[in-house]
């Protein structure tokens, strides 16, 4: 099996992050930032595993590949949007979380569309 080592790393690194975000909303966050802090924990977790996934994509391809990085990107860019406005009271960085639901959103899509046109593997 061959692995897309740049976008499986950075996957790998955005789960980490994950993880460590969401832990800081359960045991440091106040009550007034965790809400956004989980939320956000929750949606780069998730697109880390996606990422991941288009990583190891069997017959994978250049759109596999961009709609990894755009799952991965789209996670972290929301994620840490949510987290500037919460820690930072940075209120305009509601204008950049759209932009990371979007990526997040157009690498499923996109992942879709190669899960369709991808060559039947009947056994």
């Amino acid at each position: 099996m061959t692995v897309t080592r740049p976008l499986a790393a950075f996957a790998c690194l955005n789960g980490a992050m994950g993880v460590a975000l969401g832990a800081f909303a359960a045991h440091g966050a106040g009550p007034a930032v965790k809400t956004l802090l989980t939320t956000g924990a929750q949606y780069q977790m998730v697109h880390a595993l996606l990422a991941l996934a288009c990583a190891l994509w069997p017959n994978r391809d250049r759109l596999t590949i961009v709609a990894g990085w755009m799952a991965a990107g789209g996670g972290l860019i929301f994620s840490l949007a949510l987290s500037a406005i919460a820690l930072l009271s940075l209120k305009a960085m509601g204008a950049v979380a759209p932009i990371g639901g979007g990526l997040m959103i157009l690498a499923w899509l996109l992942l879709a569309f190669c899960a369709i046109r991808a060559p039947s593997q009947s056994a």
